[in-house]
């Protein structure tokens, strides 16, 4: 029996861990199809500075998050964090 994921949870992924040293945070959910999908998100080498309200607003713009998409997709979950 395979071992359960906690979806919605986004976590943040420790250096080395399953191989992905480009990002910062990670997070499983299940797709349209049933499939459970590990998203990965965030550039590990940038400090989040989101308490700033100008940086918040601009990133918020930049990224659309007025319309963030589906769940299985990075952008749902970097603008949930901002």
């Amino acid at each position: 029996m395979p071992d359960k994921k906690p979806l919605n949870k986004p976590r943040r992924i420790k250096k080395g861990e399953g191989g992905h040293g480009r990002k910062k945070f990670m997070v499983y959910v299940k797709k349209p199809n049933g499939n459970i999908a590990k998203v990965t998100f965030g550039d590990a080498n940038m400090e989040i500075k989101r308490d700033n309200p100008e940086r918040r607003k601009n990133f918020r713009a930049r990224h659309n998050c007025d319309n963030p998409g589906p769940k299985h997709k990075a952008r749902y979950w970097s603008c949930r964090k901002w």
